[in-house]
């Protein structure tokens, strides 16, 4: 036995879509159709007393030749609607004048195709006027020059035939229209989401990352310290060296604690292993200068009383704002400096300054570069200065850092506690 390949198989929908991929073909089938269809109908009695008939009445050179130029008009009824509207209703025209008292064929059909494509490809003010300009001309035509009563059903049938051509391509343009206005919507839907989406990443990871800067910035700086002491007593003073390591090893842990809590953020909710420690607030803050106390910076701390528990947002960046202004004071101040946090919470804001007395090797450019109001740095630095600025901003508030007169730096910090927009509590 012999195989047979039956080639490849046309998908469901390109064999439904075929006379969209292929237009010109189609209209010279549906054009070949239409005439077979009028040449047929010329030639029989529909309504004879026995029922149609075919091939009872004589088939017309003058309709045969109307119609044939016809139909061969709507083959181009995509490119050009309205020559075609007009060829095919002139044509209709010349057929109703010229067969008279005889039986009148079908060359109508023509135009009623024509004006259907005319509604389907324009707007609905142009297919009603063109549309009732053909039913009254078609209409006038038949009534004037027929030998039947105006009241006639063939003239009556031209009038509904023409008026529901322009009415269906007029149907057809507006769900063409409601489809194509769904689709984009969808469409622009679907890139919002997108640019939505792309947008809330990127800020998770612009917040992950000042997280992770502010988390080993301070404690590698820390770290940094104690080890290049303990690398310089090592030989001479070995008890300071041990003391000065095991600064490394509380500083190391703590940053390995909040690194292990920073990245259980990217866990799920119900992952058992995500960290269910609180975030750092100024509740601990007493622990993170002693810290920078033990690591060599004098730091004086003024914190008021607890006057209720501050929104966690602002005592987070409080927090992250303290740490982030004593890492560079102990990185850049230089020798002898000594630093003051002053924290002042009043009915609307709570107030953060950092300051110190430390001139540094190269001035204020060494710690990120002096910032003005606008909180702009002058001079390339680090991202210490950047990410402070990106909290304080997030809560709008104030951040002014720069140079003091008096010699050193300052960090000023004003966080509101009532939210711009609705007033309450952030």
């Amino acid at each position: 036995m012999t195989s047979h390949d039956p080639g490849p198989e046309v998908p469901r929908a390109g064999r439904f879509r075929w006379h969209q991929t292929h237009p010109l073909a189609f209209d010279a089938v549906l054009a070949a159709i239409a005439l077979a269809a009028i040449l047929s109908t010329s030639v029989a009695d529909l309504h004879g007393s026995q029922g149609p008939r075919f091939g009872v009445r004589p088939l017309s050179a003058t309709t045969a030749s109307l119609a044939a130029v016809a139909c061969a008009a709507l083959v181009l009824r995509r490119r050009m609607p309205r020559t075609v509207l007009a060829v095919t209703g002139v044509l209709t025209i010349v057929e109703l004048i010229a067969q008279g008292g005889a039986p009148r064929g079908p060359v109508v059909g023509p135009t009623v195709l024509a004006l259907y494509t005319l509604a389907a490809v324009t707007d609905r003010p142009t297919t009603w006027r063109i549309g009732a300009l053909t039913m009254v001309a078609l209409t006038a035509a038949g009534m004037i020059f027929g030998t039947h009563p105006w009241y006639s059903q063939e003239n009556l049938a031209i009038f509904a035939w023409t008026g529901m051509a322009a009415a269906a391509g007029d149907a057809v343009r507006s769900r063409r229209a409601y489809i194509d206005a769904m689709r984009e919507r969808a469409e622009r839907a679907e890139r919002t989401r997108e640019e939505e989406a792309g947008r809330q990443v990127a800020e998770e990871r612009l917040r992950i990352a000042r997280e992770l800067h502010d988390v080993v910035a301070h404690h590698i700086a820390l770290v940094n310290v104690q080890a290049g002491v303990a690398s310089h007593v090592m030989d001479n003073r070995p008890d300071q060296a041990k003391q000065a390591l095991a600064h490394v090893r509380e500083a190391s842990r703590s940053a390995l604690e909040e690194l292990r809590a920073t990245v259980g953020l990217l866990r799920q909710s119900d992952d058992p292993t995500a960290p269910t420690e609180p975030a750092p607030g100024l509740g601990v803050l007493d622990q993170l200068v002693d810290g920078f106390v033990r690591a060599g910076l004098p730091v004086d701390l003024e914190l008021p009383e607890p006057a209720g528990a501050l929104p966690a947002s602002v005592d987070l960046t409080a927090y992250r704002v303290v740490q982030e202004a004593l890492t560079n004071v102990h990185k850049h101040a230089g020798d002898g400096a000594r630093a003051t946090v002053r924290i002042v919470r009043t009915g609307s804001g709570l107030t953060v300054t950092v300051q110190d007395d430390g001139a540094g090797p190269a001035g204020a450019d060494r710690r990120g570069g002096a910032d003005g109001p606008a909180g702009r740095p002058a001079h390339g630095g680090g991202h210490g200065l950047t990410g402070m600025r990106e909290r304080v901003l997030a809560l709008r508030g104030t951040l002014v850092t720069g140079p003091r007169a008096a010699g050193g730096f300052q960090v000023l910090v004003t966080l509101p506690l009532q939210s711009v927009r609705t007033g309450e509590s952030i």
